[in-house]
């Protein structure tokens, strides 16, 4: 069974950074693309980033463009999302997810796995 555990979040100041993790276990990971999202209190859940198998091509949601960078060490089965220059606005829960289905890689129903979550909270 498919096993994704994030870690990383936190409460962090407006300008600050975080780098969060997910730790993937139960088929070989380096087969699958994997994505972040996240849902913010009272609001759907949105796409944010999403890496290739081999790493070679990454996708972002226009709102975290060129502040968030997605990476993966297959080795370590981990996909990373390193935020810099968080802002209030990026206050939500953050899932790991493994994709299944092909897809544009940034429709929540392209992947089949998911995480529990982490919380990233941005203070002002």
């Amino acid at each position: 069974q498919v096993q994704l555990v994030e870690s990383g979040g936190g409460l962090v100041q407006a300008g600050g950074s975080l780098r969060l993790s997910c730790a993937a276990s139960g088929r070989t990971f380096s087969n699958y693309a994997m994505g972040w999202f996240r849902q913010a209190p009272g609001k759907e859940r949105e796409f944010v980033a999403a890496i290739s198998r081999g790493a070679g091509l990454t996708y972002y949601a226009d709102s975290v463009k060129g502040r968030f960078t997605i990476s993966r060490d297959n080795a370590k089965n981990t996909v990373y999302l390193q935020m810099n220059s968080l802002k209030p606005e990026d206050t939500a829960v953050y899932y790991c997810a493994q994709r299944s289905w092909s897809g544009t890689y940034s429709r929540g129903d392209e992947y089949g796995y998911w995480g529990q979550g982490t919380q990233v909270t941005v203070s002002s």
